[in-house]
């Protein structure tokens, strides 16, 4: 803590230095910033090889995502009566003129852009008789199953050719694009939408809604707390320092690594639930210490040694927890797992960097503005307040307070068991966005299967094979939950080269791409249609698209799992191990996190595949749970949960350092650092929370899981189950192998001595309570 006692000494100089180190990271940012984009990579999976053989084939373009549509329907009459179709023209145009599109193309066959290519005629008058007819009713089969126009005509789309650079186009031109279709939309008569994979990243929060909400809310829960203006405005100033420089470092990784495009949110939604809370226990121990009659410097440096310690633990133990994802091996992980490590890091930095001078600085100014509520100050005494008095009703049934919270943890973890892993798609967007009408009128006009199909990449035994061609086409349209393929059969003649030994096949399901009837199809497809298929006739064949990229990201993830969880709860253990020299205290605290984790994932699974309350946090569509989120969720909240068990249980240990009563050390710490947790836990709840209106679908849910998770970790894993639990153990909570108490380095968050009094109780506990 060498840089915190600094700090504390030489406040301004400590000061300008941070300042120097935000200026450098903003100059960086504006330097060597990148951009961001949600492409990534699964190597060695079925739907990768897809991937990369469907780039050979004329389907790369849109199976990569280079395509987008204008939907419309009519109020009444055809989508495409000439009246109609003059309406959409000048979107047309204006779409055309977006840099990033190459052409629009109507389903009347007229064309927009510069770029567009006129589309070569087949030579019927120059093919013999039966040829010609041959060739003439593939057309006619192309014509009626590719059509942009639905059966009644009441739905109709244009397609737009776009430049992709890693499946994206720039931000700009997608919010162009968007901007176009909205306009059309409020034309009278006329419903537009749009659709396409490139668009989505487009339709994201308003900048800094979120943000300032949760601040905003902070900002109140601490002025209550605190009851001073300005010891409630310190961990909010100190939280925005260390955010400005963490963004920062997330725009400079963007230039390194893949991030997401909601990565700088997530980046900021952690940030700011773990800054304010580290912020708020390093001030809130100052002001104990201040209120036990040290010196205002005295006092900031007492802060900075107990709570500092535990704020750099605690800040180190999220960092490794999310450091941990690099282990699963993901390009998509890496830019997120950086990005927010390094969001931490700022945050910590700026607790026991800035806060400690900017306190040592103020000194008794700091908690100065008292507001009308304010308390007037009392005497520290470690056996007060409404804590000391809950920890002894706590533990007069220990047994009860452990069984009802496991009871209540494991009724809301329940709906876990029906979790289900898929991504979202548009029909998951909020009412009345392009991307959302655009999903509906497909769905309503071709069939649900329409937004998700699969691309299917055939290797040909041999160039030009149009029989073994012709058996995969019947093969899949006979599997059963197969809507169509696009070539028909019909169609060969016009699409299969004579020189290819590659070519696609698109399989539309007669389900939408969320429900479980989809994801059968492609076991079934993998499983059961293609492996005889293969031996029949010699091809081999792949199933790519997005809903199997979401099947193979899954299967990833859980062959990965168990590393990942070894890795970081491993290390996690072990650095409580390190820290509370105890083994049963860490084991505890690792088990403990994962039945919050259940219970956070039973939360997310009711709210957003079984629809409980879905609708009042503005959710539209239910459907799976994106396969990256429980792993993420669990690396956040593995470290968040180890900041509430050491903030807790190192004030515990501190009592049983000073005491050998386990039941004293228990209520103790309960009384020192449960109103602090409470108080912590409702402004990082808050602040996740927050996040929860965003119509970014990604964004909602990591609100909802976070949230959820850090009230059920606080409210009811350390400040009921573990104090229960840990008054059932004794005292050998604190019991450590004798060969460990030599090998491993000792490292104490110990307060003053000053601050533990006599227990007027104690001798009275020690003769009815033996076993402590």
């Amino acid at each position: 803590m060498r840089l915190s006692t600094w700090a504390v000494n030489k406040p301004k100089q400590a000061l300008v230095g941070f300042f120097a180190l935000l200026f450098v990271l903003g100059f960086s940012a504006a330097q060597f910033g990148g951009s961001f984009n949600d492409s990534f990579e699964l190597p060695d999976t079925e739907s990768a090889t897809a991937t990369e053989l469907l780039t050979e084939t004329a389907a790369a373009s849109e199976s990569s995502g280079g395509q987008a549509r204008i939907v419309w329907s009519p109020d009444s009459g055809s989508a495409v009566d000439p009246a109609v179709v003059a309406q959409m023209e000048s979107t047309f145009s204006e779409i055309a003129a977006i840099d990033a599109v190459l052409c629009v193309q109507s389903p009347t066959g007229q064309t927009y852009g510069d770029a567009c290519e006129a589309p070569a005629a087949p030579p019927i008058e120059d093919l013999p008789p039966e040829q010609a007819a041959a060739l003439q009713t593939a057309l006619e089969s192309a014509t009626e199953t590719t059509s942009p126009i639905s059966p009644d005509a009441s739905v109709a789309y244009a397609t737009a050719s776009l430049t992709v650079d890693g499946g994206t186009i720039e931000p700009e031109a997608a919010i162009a694009f968007l901007d176009a279709v909205e306009a059309a939309n409020e034309t009278d008569g006329l419903t537009v939408g749009a659709s396409g994979a490139v668009l989505g990243f487009a339709e994201t929060e308003p900048p800094l809604l979120g943000e300032a909400v949760g601040i905003t809310v902070a900002l109140i829960i601490l002025l209550i707390a605190f009851g001073s203006a300005i010891a409630a405005g310190l961990p909010i100033i100190t939280a925005l320092l260390g955010l400005a420089g963490g963004l920062s470092l997330v725009v400079v990784t963007a230039n390194f690594l893949d991030v997401a495009t909601f990565g700088p949110t997530l980046a900021a939604m952690i940030g700011l639930g773990v800054g304010i809370d580290y912020a708020l226990f390093i001030t809130n121990r100052y002001r104990q210490s201040i209120q036990a009659g040290h010196e205002p410097k005295s006092a900031a440096l007492e802060a900075v040694k107990t709570s500092g310690r535990a704020v750099a633990f605690a800040g180190t133990a999220v960092i490794i927890a999310l450091m941990g994802l690099l282990v699963l091996g993901i390009s998509f992980f890496y830019g997120l797992a950086i990005a927010a490590a390094l969001t931490v890091l700022l945050m910590m930095l700026s607790a026991l960097w800035f806060l400690p001078a900017l306190l040592s600085l103020l000194g008794d100014r700091a908690l100065g503005w008292k507001m009308p509520w304010a308390k007037k100050q009392k005497d520290y005494h470690p056996e007060g307040g409404g804590f000391a008095r809950y920890g002894r009703l706590l533990q007069r049934r220990p047994w009860v307070g452990t069984l009802a919270a496991l009871g209540v943890i494991l009724l809301i973890a329940a709906p876990t068991l029906g979790l289900r892993l898929g991504f979202s798609d548009d029909g998951g967007r909020a009412e009345g966005s392009s991307l959302r009408i655009g999903y509906d009128l497909l769905a309503e006009g071709f069939g649900e299967g329409v937004n998700g199909p699969f691309f299917v990449a055939v290797e040909l035994p041999e160039a030009g094979d149009a029989e073994a061609t012709a058996a995969t086409i019947v093969a899949l349209q006979e599997t059963e939950g197969v809507a169509g393929t696009l070539p028909t059969v019909e169609m060969l003649p016009l699409t299969l080269q004579p020189d290819t030994t590659v070519t696609a096949v698109q399989v539309i399901p007669d389900s939408a791409p969320q429900d479980v009837e989809t994801t059968e199809l492609l076991d079934r497809l993998r499983t059961e249609t293609i492996p005889p298929l293969e031996d029949a006739t010699g091809v081999q064949a792949y199933v790519g698209g997005f809903q199997a990229v979401t099947a193979d990201f899954t299967d990833v993830i859980n062959d990965a799992m168990p590393l990942f969880l070894t890795i970081v709860v491993g290390l996690g253990f072990l650095a409580l191990v390190v820290l509370f020299r105890s083994i049963v205290v860490p084991l505890t605290g690792a088990l403990t996190s994962l039945l919050s984790l259940a219970a956070a994932l039973g939360v997310t699974t009711a709210v957003f595949t079984w629809g409980w309350g879905a609708s009042l946090i503005g959710v539209d569509s239910t459907g799976p749970i994106f396969p990256f989120l429980p792993v993420m969720v669990f690396a956040i909240l593995f470290g968040l949960s180890m900041d509430y068990q050491v903030f807790l249980v190192s004030r515990m240990q501190e009592e049983w350092l000073h005491t050998g009563d386990n039941r004293a050390a228990v209520r103790r710490g309960l009384a020192g650092s449960g109103r602090v947790v409470v108080i912590a836990a409702l402004i990082m709840a808050s602040v996740f929370l927050a996040f929860v209106p965003s119509p970014t679908t990604e964004i909602k849910l990591f609100g909802v899981a976070l949230g959820s998770a850090v009230l059920i970790d606080a409210f009811i894993v350390r400040l009921v189950l573990v104090p229960s639990l840990m008054t059932i153990i004794g005292k050998a909570n604190w019991w450590l192998p004798g060969p460990l108490q030599r090998i491993l380095p000792k490292v104490e968050i110990e307060g003053g001595s000053d601050e533990i009094a006599d227990d007027p109780e104690l001798e009275q506990e020690r003769e009815l309570s033996p076993t402590r």
